[in-house]
């Protein structure tokens, strides 16, 4: 077994360790199962990446994001480590040779996202694998508790029976104890198994949160005064473009990036703002994971996030250099409106989801008693339309059979066709005014998707548009591919066509077991994370570094001092008569009284300049309080 430090010099060149990483990785080295909270740039990736190197065999790493594992692998591959990573997209023969290599070559790394485990070619081969260690990258991802529930991470659990024997460590940047032990439990954790978790507190980092009708002019406000390279985080689409214009046009260099975005288009942005050639980027929560960029002066988030988790991972992407930067929260009483209705729209009744199985069965003319282990087309925007269902809660719906597993959806149904409009206004016209072939689609493009094709990609529906031409489906797809080979637009089309697996015999709808109380659960669950949320933000007084880490079961009766209401707390103080505590101590030189009766003596119009005192002179052991609660001069 190879010497961790000397590892560590070799490839990252790094003569120390951070905190905790070194006893992780020993924890690893001894077989054990290891669970790390690391939070957000604290270097999780080396406590298994380093131990995987210390022996011999291949390390297995499921991640859930295609971009999150290509970064990792390039970042090895440039230090001069065999790394692969298989992903939706590649060949069948490119598969096949990344799987050989594992098993035959000398790959130590291979990334794996988490559908892939459950694949008959993948269990084959990897019973033929020389495996040291498995690495669950975003763990929280396995918890039904968690802020981002990914049911594919529950084939983790079964591909590790397969493994028993081999020892696993699980990362994650943010967990609740509630997620914490619902991760060693779905992993199948030894009873010997080791926990790390360095504290969530960030000496560096200030936290605000203001409310504000007009987030535009604050916003500009704030990065006036805070300089250097900035996020803005947002969740929609159409607004990244919106702000990041807004701030282009008042002298702020400024770019926006979402996963409407082509995977140049997205690389290329990102690169931008890395290299600082753009200081701000406004963004959607696409943003952000993986990337490794210490010099981040400032966060803002003009829209709340509907947990805590969340928020305190995208705004801890604020200094990770360790010098001062600042994470701003932007609110009105809309934004928590929103919040609440979401509840409801996002967990659905049992009754609602019975009522959506019924439509689904009927649309698929599936029998009771049929349709088990079955695969159906399905065309969320054609079932919706048919039955007249609300799109959003029929999606919620649709998540919630998935989830109690009475159904499954390919990948294909969450990645739609893509296009965009490649020509400006211009060129474009010209173009329709010399190709009247092409002319009446392209209209109706603009017409059912906007102008926004002339800016970004959008998801696209050749079903629908082949219906309002009266066409073949198979003709639309056939003039956009002309489009696109002629340089007009660039179209993405579905790699498969969306379906949907039907994982049981079909019910009669009022006898579909739903499990109300797993739906109560995540409901409620749900619920409380949106209201410390809510919680967060309205809270004036309490340190917004405390209310953090208390979220996280972190008790701390020390406040940071930086963040925005520690600050106001200072600034009230500073503002206090300068005589008053004079004023005070004479006072009670003569009669001893409660606080209440302070107030009530030198003027009910001064109450809170007369208690913020009163703390002060307690705090400086200027007074103190007697048995009976009164006040005494020290």
């Amino acid at each position: 077994m190879t010497d961790i430090k000397k590892i560590l010099y070799q490839y990252w060149n790094y003569t120390s360790f951070r905190p905790m990483q070194e006893d992780i990785i020993h924890a690893v080295l001894d077989q054990k199962d290891t669970l790390a909270l690391l939070p957000t740039g604290g270097g999780k990736s080396i406590c298994f990446q380093v131990p995987a190197l210390a022996q011999e065999g291949v390390c297995i790493v499921v991640s859930p994001l295609i971009a999150l594992m290509k970064d990792q692998v390039f970042q090895l591959e440039r230090r001069g480590i065999q790394a692969k990573a298989i992903y939706s997209g590649m060949s069948q023969k490119e598969i096949d040779i990344t799987l050989d290599n594992a098993i035959y070559g000398n790959v130590k790394f291979l990334y794996v996202s988490p559908e892939r485990l459950k694949t008959d070619i993948f269990l084959a081969r990897a019973t033929k694998m020389n495996i040291c260690l498995l690495a669950i990258d975003e763990a929280h991802c396995i918890s039904q508790w968690g802020y981002d529930f990914r049911p594919p991470y529950l084939e983790i659990t079964h591909f590790r029976r397969m493994i028993p024997e081999i020892p696993c460590i699980a990362l994650t940047a943010t967990a609740t104890e509630e997620v914490r032990e619902d991760i060693q439990d779905k992993l199948n954790f030894g009873s010997d198994s080791a926990f790390f978790q360095k504290s969530f507190a960030r000496d560096n980092l200030s936290y605000s949160v203001y409310y504000e009708e007009n987030k535009e002019k604050r916003m500009l406000d704030i990065l006036s005064k805070v300089r250097g390279s900035a996020i803005v985080y947002v969740r929609s689409r159409k607004r990244t473009k919106q702000y990041a214009d807004y701030l282009s046009s008042r002298n702020i260099n400024a770019s926006y990036y979402h996963a409407g975005l082509s995977n140049e288009e997205r690389a290329k942005r990102q690169d931008d703002w890395i290299h600082n050639r753009k200081r701000v980027i406004v963004a959607t929560n696409a943003f952000g994971m993986g990337i490794d960029k210490p010099d981040v002066r400032l966060v803002i988030h003009l829209d709340l996030p509907d947990n805590l988790e969340a928020y305190y991972q995208e705004a801890g992407r604020a200094g990770r250099d360790e010098k001062k930067a600042y994470a701003v929260v932007l609110y009105n009483k809309n934004d928590l409106l929103q919040l609440k209705d979401n509840i409801d729209i996002s967990h659905p009744s049992a009754e609602a989801i019975r009522k959506v199985y019924q439509a689904l069965s009927n649309y698929l003319k599936i029998a009771v008693g049929s349709g088990y282990m079955e695969s159906y087309d399905f065309d969320l925007e054609d079932f919706v339309k048919t039955f007249q269902l609300g799109y959003l809660e029929t999606y919620h719906a649709l998540k919630k059979l998935e989830e109690q597993n009475f159904i499954q959806f390919n990948e294909s149904f969450y990645s739609p066709s893509r296009l965009r409009i490649l020509f400006n206004h211009e060129k474009l016209y010209e173009f329709q005014v010399a190709n009247k072939n092409a002319d009446k689609l392209i209209k109706m493009l603009l017409r059912v998707y906007g102008g926004e094709l002339l800016n970004n990609f959008i998801n696209i529906n050749e079903k629908k548009l082949a219906e309002l031409m009266k066409m073949n489906t198979f003709i639309i797809q056939k003039n956009l591919a002309t489009l696109n080979d002629a340089g007009v637009v660039a179209y993405e089309p579905r790699k498969e066509t969306p379906q949907l697996l039907f994982l049981t015999e079909r019910f009669l709808a009022n006898q579909l077991p739903v499990n109300k109380k797993l739906l109560e659960d995540r409901k409620q669950s749900y619920a409380k994370k949106v209201e410390a949320v809510i919680n967060y933000v309205e809270d004036k007084e309490t340190c917004n570094t405390a209310i953090l880490l208390k979220y996280f079961g972190e008790f701390t009766r020390k406040e940071c001092g930086i963040c925005g209401n520690c600050i106001a707390k200072k600034r009230k103080n500073k503002s206090v008569d300068s005589t008053l505590p004079d004023l005070l101590i004479n006072t009670l030189k003569k009669d001893l009284l409660t606080p209440e009766e302070l107030v009530d003596k030198l003027g009910r119009n001064r109450k809170d300049e007369i208690l913020n005192t009163v703390k002060i002179l307690l705090d400086n052991n200027e007074v103190y309080y007697t048995e009976t609660g009164r006040l005494k001069p020290a």
